[in-house]
C-alpha cells in the first residue's frame, strides 16, 4: 500500500496523517486477543501507571509474539513507511499503549526524536511512527493531540526533569522516558507559540484506523477519564542507514532495537493467515 499524493502532502504539511479503517474488524480482533497475555507479563518490558498499578505500556512484543511480529511486516505499514522515509526500514521500537478506562494517565507534550537522538545517538529524524487503534478513539478517552506543522521546527530544547520520576525510585534511568513525567517535555512557552501558529488537532476514528506521525511532531494526550479503553499499538520504523551507533550504556533492546535487518512486507492477509 502506498500513500496517494494527497495523503503524502497532508503528512508532509501537518506532520501526521490518519487513515480510518486501515485494518478490518477481524484483524483488530486478532490483535486484541494478544493483549491479556502481554498485560499479565511481569517483566521490565511492562510499565505501570504511577499510583494505580494499571498497565501503561508494554514494549518490544514483536520479538516475543508472532502476531505482532507479522504486524510489523504488514504491507499497510511497511510500504508507506518506506515511501515516507525514502529507503529500506527496520523496526526501531514497538509498544502497546494501554490508556485504560478511568486510570490511563497523561502523556506530556513532547517530541519523540529527542529521546532517540540523545539517549540512543540516532543521527537524523528519519523515523516514522504508525499507531494502530485497537479501540475506537474519541474525544473522551484520551486521544493523541498533535500540533500541526510543529515537526518543521526541528528539535525543541526541553526543560530537564530529574533522572527518575517520583514513584519510580529504584528503577533504571531510562524509566523517565516512559512515564507520565517525561525526561524531555516541551516547555509551556514553546508549546504556546506553536499552538498559536498551528492549533491543536486530535485525530479520532474507529478501531482499525492507522495514524502516521513524524518523529518531531509535538504531541501528547490527556488522562482517560472515560469508561472506554484507548488501546493502541505503535510501530516506529527507522531508515536502515540511520541506525544508531554502538553505545557503552545502551538502553535495553526492547526500547531501541539493534537488529537493523530491513523489514520485507508480507502478504496483505498476514494477520488472518
Amino acid at each position: 500500500m502506498k500513500l496517494d499524493p494527497h495523503h503524502y502532502r497532508a503528512f508532509d504539511e501537518n506532520g501526521f496523517l490518519l487513515l480510518p479503517d486501515c485494518f478490518s474488524p477481524a484483524e483488530v480482533e486478532v490483535l486484541l486477543a494478544q493483549l491479556p497475555g502481554l498485560f499479565a507479563e511481569d517483566s521490565e518490558r511492562r510499565v505501570l501507571e504511577k499510583g494505580t498499578g494499571a498497565v501503561r505500556s508494554v514494549y518490544g512484543s514483536h520479538t516475543t509474539n508472532e502476531v505482532f511480529r507479522r504486524l510489523t511486516h504488514h504491507p499497510r505499514l511497511v510500504e508507506p513507511a518506506m515511501q515516507i522515509l525514502g529507503g529500506p526500514v527496520y523496526v526501531y521500537q514497538f509498544k502497546v499503549n494501554a490508556k485504560i478506562a478511568f486510570v490511563g494517565d497523561v502523556w506530556e507534550w513532547h517530541q519523540d526524536y529527542i529521546f532517540w537522538q540523545r539517549e540512543d545517538g540516532v543521527a537524523s529524524p528519519d523515523l516514522v511512527t504508525i499507531a494502530i487503534f485497537l479501540d475506537e478513539v474519541t474525544e473522551f478517552n484520551g486521544p493523541l493531540l498533535f500540533v500541526p506543522g510543529s515537526h518543521r521546527d526541528g528539535v525543541i530544547e526541553p526543560p530537564r526533569t530529574g533522572s527518575v520520576p517520583a514513584g519510580y525510585e529504584g528503577s533504571p534511568d531510562w524509566i523517565a522516558n516512559l512515564t507520565a513525567d517525561l525526561k524531555y517535555s516541551v516547555d509551556k512557552e514553546s508549546l504556546s507559540r506553536l499552538v498559536t501558529r498551528g492549533g491543536i488537532e486530535a485525530p479520532k476514528g474507529p478501531a482499525g484506523s492507522a495514524l502516521f506521525f513524524h518523529c518531531n511532531t509535538v504531541h501528547g494526550s490527556a488522562p482517560n477519564m472515560s469508561p472506554f479503553d484507548r488501546k493502541i499499538v505503535l510501530v516506529t520504523y527507522n531508515r536502515v542507514d540511520n541506525a544508531p551507533p554502538p553505545r557503552d550504556k545502551a538502553r535495553p533492546e526492547f526500547l531501541v532495537s539493534r537488529d537493523f535487518t530491513p523489514v520485507a512486507p508480507l502478504a496483505g492477509d498476514v494477520l488472518l493467515a
